[in-house]
């Protein structure tokens, strides 16, 4: 049996929080070197400007999962290799993209859980348009700062209290 009291694993949250949870549709990717994350929540609008992308991982992220609603823009990446090194070492738990990152083989070999829908070269833009700490509503889920994701092989869950 898989369901150990305290697992983490988006199947045995499921099992334990269904009537709580909300669950991702399928169709986001693992790009960074770490397949299972979870963390409170922080959360960013912008689409193809990246701009406020790199000031929310300028600031400590304190174990926090940073979710950037893109758009689900196909046109340019949101997050490249530069940004994901300032969530490592920022203490970033991970980073979910509602689009596309870059410099994927670079990211896969770091400490940091990423998960977007596909990788683009093109850079985005840099006119500081977006919004931080706003609710942002894709993949079935709405997504509240300070509420809890969890991401796994199996996909990505939200609770809106840690789980227990």
């Amino acid at each position: 049996m898989n369901q150990a009291a305290g697992s983490l694993k988006t199947a045995d949250l499921y099992d334990v929080h269904e009537e709580k949870l909300q669950i991702c549709y399928p169709g986001f990717r693992h790009y960074g070197g770490s397949r299972m994350f979870h963390g409170p929540i922080a959360t960013l609008k912008c689409f193809e400007d990246n701009s406020i992308v790199r000031e929310e991982l300028d600031q400590p992220g304190q174990g926090r999962v940073l979710v950037i609603d893109g758009g689900g823009s196909l046109r340019c990446a949101m997050l490249g290799d530069i940004l994901a090194k300032k969530a490592v070492d920022n203490g970033w738990a991970g980073v979910l993209v509602n689009g596309c990152i870059r410099d994927a083989a670079e990211i896969g070999e770091m400490s940091l859980g990423v998960m977007a829908l596909a990788t683009n070269p093109r850079k985005s833009v840099k006119k500081g348009v977006g919004e931080t700490g706003v609710e942002v509503n894709f993949s079935g889920v709405n997504f509240r700062s300070g509420e809890w994701l969890y991401a796994d092989e199996d996909g990505i869950v939200v609770l809106a209290d840690p789980a227990a």
